[in-house]
Order: structure tokens, then C-alpha cells, then sequence
């Protein structure tokens, strides 16, 4: 359409209030926070960061954290991962997500157990359990996700649930054992949605139970993403004894592919990060953090 053809359809257009309102006004961005084991925040409260750090620290648009039990089988906690989902991710709404360690997870199970089912198209307004009700009475086909950030992300298992190194008993421990993890879902199943990965190197007290570099809790083969279903040894470039985990989405050094669309965007050379968030976004969270303050909104 020429120019002067644009101009001729103006009035029409500034006659239609609600086809504005219908459209691009009503989008909505949000940023979703997935904690990992342990949990600590209450769950349905969508504004209470707890695990992660102080509410009021800047960590993207409109976000929101989704707050599981941090102990329960995925199965049984998937729910409350795709209760915020239906809630921010559908209709005109669109997602960034992050996770940490065991939210890894929870988000790639549910994209392969459910990202392909119809989902309720909400109003994005959660009741006190954080449950939204439907908006348009429609459906769509998964949510709407731009990307998901992975900090220590835990779906690879950790060879500390192998050794008992946590309590035997509880539910998210025994699904954390390698084998176990890696057989859980389809972790080639993303539907399309890329998976951009955060892994740490500041191991030091459980180092001799996991292979290669690692973070204190899960090895590179987890952090990274590399596909398989077994661990194995994989370590920054200047580690002459050890297959390097290579960035991007192509295959590690070795050979050992990564999960289809998982991508290694950060590996700390310098072993500076640990696990654990701390209560105050610490730890491989940081740079995540600061990713999803800068463009995710």
C-alpha cells in the first residue's frame, strides 16, 4: 500500500477505537522465575521472591515468580507450573522464562508432556492458589514463550542423589538421580522454544562425586545440557585432562551432543559461580538476573 493509500484509510482507522483495544493494547509481556529444590516461597503468591532475593530487585517485565513445594515429584508439582503459564503465556500475552537448577525440570517437562495440548486463554489475573481464570472461554494450542534462561539447571540429574548425598526419602531427590532425570521426559522436546544455558564452575565440597567442572550440586553435563542418558566429564577450555563443554548448541568437545534447541551461552572459565541463589539472587542466578533485567521486556 502507497503511501498515499495509507493516509486515505486514516480517518477509518482513528474511527475504530477497539480494534486497538482488542489488538496490540491488550499484550502483555511477563517474566516468569521458576526456583529449583528446596523451595521457601509461598506457593499461588506470584509476588513473593523469596528463594530467589528481594522482591523489588529488578529481574525483568512484569515478572512474576511461580513457587512449587521444591520437594514433591515433577508429576505431582507440574500443575502449579502450568497454572502460570495459562495464566501470563496465553492469548495476547507472551512469556520470558527463567529457572534455576530443579526448574529446569519442571519447564521441560511440562513443554514435552503438555506444550503441544490446549491451553485456556486466561485474564491474567490469578485467584489467592494463583490459578487465572478463563478470559475469552477460547484455547490455543501451549503458551507463548519467547525464550526460557537456564541458571545450574538440574535435568541432567546430579550424581549427589546418586551418592545420597541429600535425604534418600524425598521425592525431587530420587527423580535428581542421572539416569532417573535423563529418562523423565523428552528433553529434545522443547516445541521450538530455545533453552539458553548459565553454566557454574565454583564447586569445591562435593567436587570429587561430579564429573568434570561443576557448580557444588550439578556437573557440566547437567548445567550444560548435553544430551544422553548418562552423565559425563566435561570441563572449560583449559582443562587439558577433560572434553570441553563447548558454547552455543552445537556438540561438546567429544562429540557429546547437547539437547535439541539447549544452548550454552555463559561456561565459567573462571570458576567464579556457585549453585546456590542465597537469598539474594546470588550465586550463577546473578547473570541471569542481569540477562533478563536487559532483555526481557
Amino acid at each position: 500500500m502507497g503511501r498515499s493509500a495509507r493516509l486515505a484509510h486514516l480517518p477509518y482507522l482513528l474511527c475504530l477505537p477497539g480494534l486497538f483495544a482488542a489488538g496490540v493494547a491488550s499484550a502483555t509481556d511477563y517474566t516468569l522465575w521458576i526456583h529449583g529444590r528446596t523451595g521457601g516461597s509461598a506457593i499461588g503468591n506470584y509476588n513473593d521472591f523469596t528463594y530467589f532475593g528481594p522482591n523489588d530487585t529488578p529481574a525483568g517485565v512484569n515478572k512474576k515468580s511461580v513457587n512449587w513445594d521444591g520437594r514433591s515429584d515433577v508429576a505431582s508439582q507440574s500443575g502449579i507450573v502450568r497454572s502460570a503459564l495459562d495464566c501470563f503465556c496465553t492469548g495476547e500475552n507472551w512469556c520470558y522464562v527463567a529457572v534455576h537448577s530443579a526448574g529446569d525440570m519442571l519447564m521441560g517437562y511440562n513443554l514435552a508432556h503438555y506444550g503441544g495440548t490446549a491451553r485456556p486463554v486466561t485474564n491474567a489475573q490469578p485467584d489467592a492458589s494463583g490459578v487465572c481464570t478463563a478470559g475469552t472461554g477460547g484455547t490455543q494450542t501451549g503458551w507463548n514463550i519467547r525464550w526460557v534462561r537456564v541458571a545450574a539447571g538440574s535435568s541432567g540429574g546430579s550424581e549427589l542423589a546418586d551418592i545420597g548425598a541429600w535425604t534418600t526419602s524425598e521425592p525431587m531427590v530420587q527423580q535428581h538421580k542421572v539416569s532417573t532425570a535423563r529418562a523423565l521426559y523428552n528433553h529434545n522436546d522443547t516445541r521450538g522454544i530455545w533453552f539458553y544455558r548459565y553454566a557454574g564452575a565454583a564447586g569445591a565440597l562435593y567436587s570429587f562425586a561430579l564429573p568434570g567442572q561443576d557448580d557444588e550440586v550439578v556437573a557440566y553435563h547437567s548445567s550444560g545440557g548435553a544430551s544422553g542418558s548418562g552423565g559425563s566429564s566435561l570441563c572449560n577450555r583449559r582443562d587439558w585432562f577433560c572434553n570441553d563443554l563447548t558454547l552455543g548448541s552445537g556438540p561438546n568437545q567429544g562429540g557429546r551432543a547437547k539437547w535439541s534447541f539447549h544452548s550454552v551461552v555463559f561456561r565459567d572459565d573462571g570458576e567464579d559461580y556457585g549453585h546456590y541463589t542465597r537469598g539474594s539472587w546470588s550465586g550463577i542466578t546473578a547473570l541471569v538476573r542481569q540477562d533478563m533485567e536487559a532483555m526481557a521486556r
